[in-house]
């Protein structure tokens, strides 16, 4: 029975997370992104120079949407100067590599490290990302060998194609239930001086959602 008298604007929960993408150059990490908040699947695309930025809003509850404030970093070494300054102010850190690239993996260890120690072990939440698994028969890494890395680093997994839509929205999202299940905990917590967490006026959501609505559906599709 629906209730006359629920507001929207009075119960909703809004909230804003910092989530950083880093790993090795040509993972993938720029066309993941892409497809995630605009839905396009980009074949080629020049290297990220820095550090890129994208926003997203989703709902993570029937009750709780959350915007995602998305920095897409530069692999390349002549960077990473410039991309540690961003490790501090995440919540979430996706580090992606490609399973049909062995020596992605084998950094994935390096990446993580040089995140733990940028953000002072602060409770960020981790997920480890394997991409490009359209090309799954050119496959480098075990599913299985992704999966007991995650579990020994306390991370999140999951194996992804943005070229095929296959867990493009739940590799996001999975990440975005975490932060927010932990900052309920207590384990995240707001700070004046720390932009990892937010919470946004009720207002906000509607409009964004309103704004991005119209692809929402297309980036649901998953592969099985």
């Amino acid at each position: 029975m629906t209730d006359n008298n629920y507001n929207p604007l009075e119960t909703d929960l809004f909230y804003q997370f910092r989530v950083i993408l880093i790993g090795d150059s040509t993972v993938g990490k720029s066309s993941l992104l892409r497809q995630f908040t605009e839905g396009q699947y980009i074949r080629t695309s020049d290297p990220t120079v820095g550090v890129d930025f994208h926003v997203r809003v989703i709902q993570i509850s029937d009750k709780v949407r959350v915007k995602l404030q998305l920095w897409d970093t530069a692999g390349q070494e002549r960077f990473r100067s410039i991309t540690r300054s961003y490790y501090r102010n995440c919540a979430g850190c996706l580090i992606v590599y490609d399973i049909n690239n062995r020596e992605s993996f084998n950094h994935v260890s390096e990446w993580l490290r040089e995140a733990k120690y940028a953000t002072e072990d602060l409770n960020v939440v981790y997920s480890l990302v394997g991409h490009k698994l359209d090309l799954d028969y050119l496959r480098e890494v075990p599913t299985s060998e992704g999966e007991a890395f995650a579990l020994a680093n306390d991370m999140l997994f999951i194996e992804t194609s943005a070229k095929i839509l296959c867990n493009v929205e739940e590799a996001f999202s999975s990440v975005a239930r975490e932060i927010y299940k932990r900052f309920h905990q207590g384990s995240i917590r707001q700070n004046s001086d720390w932009e990892g967490v937010k919470k946004l006026p009720s207002l906000l959501p509607h409009i964004y959602l309103r704004e991005e609505s119209g692809d929402v559906e297309q980036r649901k599709k998953c592969c099985h």
